[in-house]
């Protein structure tokens, strides 16, 4: 059973996504908070698979309470509940350590598949949440240059590379990758770090940016 912790400060929105996870059958919200400094203490005090947060809450906003979060609880990962308004926060976020963005207007599944993802160790990326973001981070001009260095940097990369980094983008964890590739979770694992240290990239949420430019997951 996944433990989530969900922050929001708003009642329906938190009863809403209660219900979406609960549907699922493996996740258990095991804490609820308000604001984000609650968020923080009650991740400290739950110790949850996953933090879920709202990017605008009062006393301490979603992003600060993200970087806490990963900072004093690293058994956590944190995925935030983002709107398509919010796009200038995810990007400030994708080097802060959180590795989920999911969009509160988007499917059920998708929530569900996202928190599976980042409670698994992958990252999830809705995908409208992606384009927005790829979109979004220089007009269309720059985003075609992007897409063509993205294109360049992973053909560098070996076939199996490019085809886990293409899962990576898709939010699969490193189990679910071997499942999928029929390989060893350690194969898998090297493979990861590998593409990382290639692509220049820090964490798998900026991974996954690079295979959504270079056109290997279906948005």
């Amino acid at each position: 059973m996944i433990r989530v912790l969900l922050a929001d400060d708003e009642v329906m929105v938190r009863a809403g996504v209660r219900a979406i996870l609960g549907s699922s059958g493996e996740t258990e919200v095991v804490a609820e908070a308000g604001d984000g400094r609650e968020a923080v203490e009650l991740a400290r005090a739950h110790r949850p698979d996953v933090a879920l947060l709202d990017i605008r809450m009062p006393r301490l906003d979603g992003l600060a309470a993200a970087e806490e979060i990963v900072r004093t609880v690293p058994g956590t990962a944190v995925a935030m509940l983002t709107t398509f308004s919010e796009q200038a926060y995810v990007a400030r976020a994708l080097g802060g350590g959180v590795t989920g963005f999911l969009l509160k207007s988007g499917d059920p599944y998708e929530l569900i598949a996202g928190v599976r993802a980042v409670a698994g160790g992958g990252a999830f990326l809705s995908p409208k949440v992606a384009r927005y973001v790829v979109d979004g981070l220089g007009g269309s001009a720059g985003r075609l240059g992007r897409e063509a260095a993205a294109r360049a940097r992973v053909q560098e990369l070996s076939p199996r590379e490019r085809e886990v980094l293409g899962l990576v983008g898709a939010g699969l964890s490193n189990p679910e990758i071997a499942a999928r590739l029929h390989l060893v979770e350690g194969t898998v694992k090297a493979y990861v770090s590998s593409v990382l240290d290639r692509l220049g990239v820090r964490n798998r949420v900026q991974a996954a940016i690079v295979a959504y430019e270079a056109g290997l997951v279906e948005s």
